[in-house]
């Protein structure tokens, strides 16, 4: 996988699961099917979404077999690198090469808060251990450690350092990062509700998470606003805005497994400490995604436009 792979949409996958708790890899391949269909050009398995904290190390790694045997040649199986001890990410992180993932999105240290040196460290010897391509996870709202642009200077010397996942909140970080950087770096949205202001902001892709279960709409937004179709692509996003609302939330592993689900791609089952929504709660989620059914858009040919992923 080289740095120009890094573009489009790659979604970061949930793992469904079954009901007695095992990994349901029928209805992974179902979700991954859907995928491809609408059009994405690359997955992460093995991340937040996908309940990385509650996976076995061996489930991970067949979660990664699996979509690469299922998905067509070319297209990037990612895997989230998510650790507490730098030891232990190495090691998963070799193991991973050596099943055939093609990419490591990284997180920062887990449960430790590393300052900047410690954090940088952190990034550059695991990229320097593989020889897969890396993309950063920079995500200081929820993980409570920021990647700066000082930072970032350090890890662009790291060769094997290709992309980042720009989850900041502050839609104004891309264009730092591409004034302060060019090129060096391939840019993702990480948070679903700013895809497509990121994206009109030269993001090169997204990170996402309803498209989980709304693929064809997330890819068509990508697409074009890529092409310059900006009110085409504004009316879609206007629809889909109170289900991207949905992924930055706390329940946002249970709600968009719920939205999955409804949309036949996937289950609500989680792994626990997670229990599944109730009651009121899961009425009000299922009366949103209810709403965004009943009035789906219907989509132009987005998969047939002149897309600049330049």
């Amino acid at each position: 996988m080289n740095k120009e792979a890094w573009s489009g949409i790659f979604p970061a996958l949930v793992t469904p699961f079954k009901s007695d708790d095992t990994v349901d890899f029928e209805l992974f391949g179902k979700n991954l099917d859907a995928q491809v269909e609408a059009g994405i050009t690359g997955v992460i398995v093995g991340g937040s979404l996908g309940e990385a904290s509650t996976l076995t190390r061996a489930e991970k790694m067949e979660l990664v077999k699996y979509a690469k045997q299922a998905l067509p040649a070319g297209l990037p199986v990612v895997l989230g690198i998510a650790e507490q001890s730098t030891a232990e990410a190495i090691s998963i992180a070799k193991e991973a090469e050596s099943i055939g993932a093609d990419g490591l999105m990284i997180l920062p240290p887990m449960r430790y808060k590393a300052d900047d040196a410690e954090t940088v460290n952190w990034f550059k010897t695991i990229a320097e251990s593989v020889s897969l391509s890396i993309m950063v996870y920079n995500n200081p709202f929820d993980y409570k450690i920021e990647v700066t642009l000082p930072m970032f200077e350090e890890l662009a010397k790291v060769p094997n350092i290709h992309a980042i996942k720009e989850s900041t909140r502050d839609v104004s970080n891309v264009t730092r990062l591409f004034n302060k950087f060019g090129d060096r770096f391939r840019v993702f949205c990480g948070v679903d509700t700013l895809i497509m202001e990121e994206v009109m902001l030269g993001a090169d892709g997204v990170i996402g998470g309803l498209v989980d279960a709304f693929p064809k709409e997330t890819v068509a937004i990508f697409n074009l606003v890529k092409a310059g179709q900006y009110k085409e692509a504004l009316a879609i996003y206007r629809w889909y805005l109170p289900l991207l609302e949905l992924d930055i939330h706390p329940k946002l592993v249970q709600n968009i497994k719920l939205a999955a689900a409804k949309m036949g791609i996937g289950s609500e089952y989680v792994r626990a400490p997670r229990l599944p929504l109730h009651g009121a709660e899961r009425e009000k989620v299922i009366a949103i995604i209810d709403q965004a059914i009943a009035t789906q858009p219907e989509l132009p040919d987005y998969l047939n436009l002149a897309v600049d992923v330049a």
